[in-house]
């Protein structure tokens, strides 16, 4: 079959080309930034709104099951959506897109890191990244909770999801499953506090919408052997490496650990990108040792300033752990392969999750359980944000912190003298700017960047 039928068949149904498709997914990872509430409201404006591609509640759906699975909710948004308008091929481009400009942004920044991390100049611009970041992350708080926190269970669902994580160290997946249960079962009985709230955008009907109410695609039905065939395959790219690295070097080598450790993670760690890393942080920086805290903040820094995912920063995390660790090869050589296994192993399950699972998601549309459990998820997942953002304030703010492990409690405790004045100072004004003012986030990082310097310059840190 030659391209022009291959790209006819895919543009069937709804005229779409595969081209004008590509040039929107392009023009969408380029303007991907401010995490994962400012690279969804910036699809939502493109596709949504702008384009007509799909309706406001097909949009929905997909994005709550999105933030159901493990991994960065966006990338997997444009993946499905993608994957909707044109088949695999289109989730490939979709997904792929997404993810490249930070892949290319991130390993940049991060060989400049490794060769200049503690020259003056470089620290003193990521004490100012740091600053910003925080105040980033409160903000999403706030974006993410006031979308989902929209009754008195909610709000009460998020502050138990908080509780649980903070003070008594209960595990992601646990919280992630109570939620989902009680949200279900709040649903089926007719509670109003997990009904979705009504959705709709004005307008002609969305182009996706349009298809799928008349003839449905072959690619959207739900199909049993075709979906044991999608899985198969994927798995075996994601843990081909894997198991390829661990019958070569064992499990004491850095690249098997980077490979086996990320390849759990993205089995376990759930509710996007915060939530991601509040999970990676602990155990990169407390069991593996690869890196200290201010440097995972440093390269969420990185992950902040760049286009794509904020969960692209654990390429920097795969990156450092294989500098410092080269096995043999060069350190830069094998800092890249580290980062880029990475990447890898963390993302390639992603498309394994939407290829497989978006079919029976669609069929689910309308699920009143389903909708509720997917409304209480993502109710709790701002607890676990929250948490997130404790963590980097205490590591941001304070120079040291005690463990407290009173069993059932575990968590960390600021010692008060340690306060940092100009982390402090300069975190309230990123917070103002942000808050008070509403500028950008490109321009709340920028200012935080110039401002360490100048305190470099000065003589303050």
């Amino acid at each position: 079959m030659d391209t022009r039928s291959v790209q006819a068949e895919a543009d069937a149904g709804h005229g779409i080309s595969f081209g004008e498709a590509f040039r929107v997914w392009l023009r969408v990872a380029c303007l991907s930034f401010g995490g994962p509430a400012g690279q969804i409201a910036v699809m939502h404006r493109i596709l949504v709104e702008e384009k007509n591609w799909i309706s406001e509640g097909r949009f929905l759906h997909a994005l709550n099951y999105c933030m159901l699975l493990p991994g960065p909710e966006a990338q997997q948004l444009a993946t499905y959506v993608g994957w909707l308008l044109h088949r695999t091929a289109g989730g490939l481009v979709a997904g792929g897109l997404f993810i490249l400009p930070g892949i290319i942004a991130i390993m940049g920044l991060s060989y400049i890191y490794a060769a200049y991390g503690n020259v003056s100049f470089v620290a003193a611009l990521f004490f100012g990244l740091k600053a910003a970041v925080l105040a980033i992350v409160v903000e999403a708080v706030v974006r993410v909770g006031k979308r989902a926190l929209k009754n008195r269970v909610m709000i009460a669902l998020a502050a138990l999801a908080f509780i649980a994580i903070f003070f008594f160290a209960v595990p992601f997946p646990l919280i992630i499953i109570t939620a989902g249960v009680i949200g279900y079962a709040g649903a089926r009985s007719g509670r109003p506090e997990f009904a979705p709230a009504g959705h709709g955008h004005g307008g002609n009907t969305a182009v996706i919408d349009s298809m799928l109410g008349e003839a449905v695609p072959e690619h959207v039905r739900p199909d049993t052997g075709r979906a044991i065939r999608v899985g198969a395959f994927w798995l075996a790219l994601w843990l081909a490496p894997v198991i390829a690295l661990l019958a070569t070097f064992g499990e004491a080598n850095v690249f098997s650990q980077i490979a086996l450790f990320f390849s759990k993670m993205a089995l376990v760690t759930f509710g996007g990108a915060y939530a991601v890393l509040a999970y990676v942080a602990q155990q990169a920086v407390e069991h593996y040792h690869w890196l200290k805290p201010n440097e995972m903040l440093d390269g969420l820094g990185m992950a902040e300033t760049t286009p794509g995912p904020l969960i692209m920063v654990l390429q920097f995390v795969g990156f450092m752990a294989a500098f410092r660790d080269p096995s043999g090869l060069s350190p830069m050589l094998a800092a890249t392969l580290g980062g880029l296994l990475a990447t890898w192993v963390t993302f390639t399950p992603c498309f394994l999750w939407i290829f497989v699972g978006a079919p029976y998601i669609e069929r689910l549309r309308g699920n009143t359980g389903l909708a509720g459990a997917l409304s209480a998820i993502t109710a709790a997942v701002v607890g676990v944000i929250l948490n997130l953002s404790i963590w980097f304030a205490l590591h941001t703010l304070f120079r040291e912190t005690v463990p407290v492990n009173a069993f059932p409690l575990s968590f960390d405790s600021p010692v008060l003298t340690s306060v940092d004045i100009p982390a402090l100072a300069l975190s309230i004004a990123a917070a103002t700017a942000l808050f008070r003012f509403r500028l950008g986030m490109l321009t709340v990082l920028a200012g935080s960047c110039a401002a360490g310097i100048a305190l470099r310059l000065v003589g303050v840190i």
